[in-house]
């Protein structure tokens, strides 16, 4: 029994020596390693507890009545986590740093986080080593290729694409003072940091007030403590969390309503900057701080994370759908050397990067609290500046790269989620031209069926600032938008009874056109057609391309930007035997299937017939030439 009570004692004395020494080193490890990695591990050395969640009772948010779109952001609990000045490189700051907590007096103490090279030995991928699995795995993780970011540098800069014009351009010295407010939700943590060593190391000091980094209920842990760490050492930027979900629209007017700057500037968090990019658009605001603004929004490739230069001019349009797409390749209506510098007034403006005066924005009642999540919100604020005396450019001299996704990160928890951030644009600002929309978007049209949209906040606030209709909108700010006329069976889904299919026009093939084949029906709206009162058979939700003949080989061509239309685009619709005749030609539309002979009758076959689609022959009574036009819905008001 001496021997075992011996034993145990000795190795009681040996586990206290063990975690005397391993606490020493770990001490010791606290005070040499420097800021967080490129991609920190979850496994870090333990970080101090930065995650302390308080509720605010910051008077920012108690607004005055002008500014009730943002008075439930008063119930949000935040954390917010300042930068300690004068570390603008967090692997040059040793010692510790402060955590100020709003609404508290309290300093909370942390040691120095551990340099960006030492740790990153330890976490960094070896990239050489990666094969084609884990490239896919880290590129259905994020929507863009993680691996090739990671191996790109924080601080890479772009090259020079500017109008040489630009750099004669003088900007006022008194260029009002501007915050910067990215929104993140699971973020990558390269093209998060990336986005904001960008707009450090490209925007003027004297201009840039400070730098905003919303959380959006992120659930990554490299965006927890690590991150909040790493931005403490920050010069300019704090970094503010929320304990809900707010999606797009919400988390950018909470970092509006807790912004110091006279400008506020919306970046998403995957951008990259041009030297010289924020000068302009602070001018064009201060200016007039009614106008919104926006870069030229380059394009970085989510495969290779190469740079590709947006050709100018290049503006932001809609279609009947609510799909937001950026337009280039139409003709300047000022031929001036000078247009290529000065800046071009759009329809509407992309979501990636915009400038927009602080008191304006809350003024026009900040984004719509009721839009859901992600999706459409660009529209919606479009519409309203433009509607309620404001107004919206794009600035050629500022460019701004956005990194575009294959597809969205996450899975959305209501897969109408988008249909119904429309329903609440169109029944809010579209008026009686909803119908056209809805007719376009068939899945919209039911869900608007069984529910209605809770927008009379909205249309009272539409009603308080005066904004204009709809038709103003289209005749003066858009009048180059196509509005369809949508005639009872002579629009909708062009059926063919021969085949049992509808008239299509295959996605990618570009806005300029090409052939027409048939496909099955898809019933969602997207294979719209209108046959308008000038023998025009106008295609899609834009109404862009009109039905034309290339031989005898039925395909879309742009429509013609002035009216009357061109003789060969015109079409004659004969609803008893619904033929659909090509008035130049006199000729028939006839549906081939692929690799099909015609089904009018044996004909001599050539290489386009033998490929299928639409072609033209002479009239008869076949099932191939039968067609209707068959309306999916019918909106009230029709």
């Amino acid at each position: 029994m001496l021997c075992l009570w011996l034993l145990l004692l000795g190795f009681a004395l040996l586990t206290l020596a063990l975690s005397d020494l391993l606490h020493r080193d770990t001490s010791r490890g606290h005070h040499q390693y420097p800021a967080p990695p490129r991609r920190p591990l979850q496994r870090v050395p333990r970080a101090p507890d930065l995650e302390v969640i308080v509720e605010s009772r910051d008077p920012a948010l108690e607004l005055g009545v002008d500014l009730s779109p943002l008075k439930s952001l008063q119930e949000d609990q935040l954390l917010f986590v300042p930068s300690t000045p004068g570390t603008r490189n967090p692997s040059q700051k040793k010692g510790s740093y402060k955590v100020l907590l709003p609404g508290t007096n309290k300093d909370r103490a942390a040691p120095a986080p551990p340099t960006h090279g030492e740790m990153g030995k330890a976490v960094r991928l070896h990239s050489e080593g990666l094969d084609r699995d884990t490239e896919l795995a880290a590129t259905m993780k994020y929507g863009f290729n993680e691996v090739v970011s990671e191996r790109i540098s924080l601080h890479r800069r772009l090259p020079e694409a500017r109008h040489p014009g630009c750099f004669g351009e003088q900007y006022s010295e008194s260029l009002p003072s501007a915050s910067v407010v990215v929104c993140f939700h699971d973020e990558a943590w390269s093209t998060l940091l990336r986005t904001v060593h960008s707009v450090l190391r490209t925007a003027p000091k004297r201009h840039l007030l400070e730098v905003l980094l919303v959380d959006d209920l992120s659930q990554h842990g490299h965006l927890k403590s690590v991150l909040s760490e790493y931005v403490s050492h920050l010069d300019g930027v704090r970094l503010i969390r929320s304990t809900r979900r707010l999606g797009v629209g919400g988390c950018r007017t909470l970092g509006a309503a807790r912004a110091a700057g006279e400008v506020l500037v919306f970046m998403d968090s995957h951008c990259e900057c041009h030297t010289g990019w924020l000068e302009p658009l602070l001018e064009r605001v201060a200016q007039d701080r009614t106008r919104v603004v926006s870069p030229i929004m380059d394009v970085i490739d989510w495969r290779t994370f190469q740079y590709n230069a947006t050709q100018w001019p290049v503006r932001g349009v809609f279609d009947w759908k609510l799909d937001f797409y950026w337009e280039s390749n139409f003709p300047l209506q000022d031929k001036d050397q000078d247009s290529a510098v000065q800046p071009l007034r759009t329809p509407a403006l992309g979501g990636g990067v915009v400038a927009i005066d602080r008191q304006f924005f809350q003024r026009m009642g900040a984004y719509d609290p009721g839009m859901l999540l992600w999706g459409a919100e660009q529209i919606e604020l479009s519409i309203r500046v433009w509607s309620c005396g404001g107004s919206m450019e794009v600035v050629p001299c500022s460019r701004v790269a956005h990194l575009e996704r294959h597809h969205l990160p996450y899975r959305l928890p209501d897969q109408e989620l988008l249909q119904r951030n429309k329903i609440r644009i169109a029944d809010t600002w579209m008026d009686a031209y909803r119908k056209i929309f809805y007719r376009r978007d068939t899945l919209a049209h039911f869900i608007r069926q069984s529910e209605s949209p809770n927008i009379a906040e909205r249309v009272r606030l539409k009603r308080n600032l005066g904004c204009r209709n709809f038709y103003w909108y289209l005749t003066v700010v858009y009048p180059q938008l196509y509005v369809p006329q949508d005639r009872p069976a002579l629009s909708g889904e062009l059926y063919n009874v021969g085949t049992g299919s509808c008239a299509d026009y295959p996605r990618g093939q570009g806005p300029q056109g090409g052939p027409m084949k048939t496909a099955p029906c898809s019933g969602t709206g997207s294979q719209h057609c209108d046959l308008n009162s000038e023998g025009e058979v106008r295609w899609g939700p834009v109404g862009a391309l009109c039905l034309d003949a290339e031989g005898e080989r039925a395909v879309l061509s742009p429509c013609p930007a002035h009216r009357p239309t061109t003789v060969g685009l015109r079409w004659k619709f004969i609803k008893l035997s619904g033929q659909l005749i090509h008035q130049p030609s006199q000729l028939c539309l006839e549906a081939v299937k692929e690799g099909g002979l015609p089904q009018s009758g044996p004909k001599e076959v050539n290489n386009h017939t033998s490929t299928g689609g639409l072609l033209l022959r002479p009239c008869t009574h076949h099932p191939g030439q039968q067609w209707h036009f068959e309306q999916l819905v019918a909106p009230k008001g029709a």
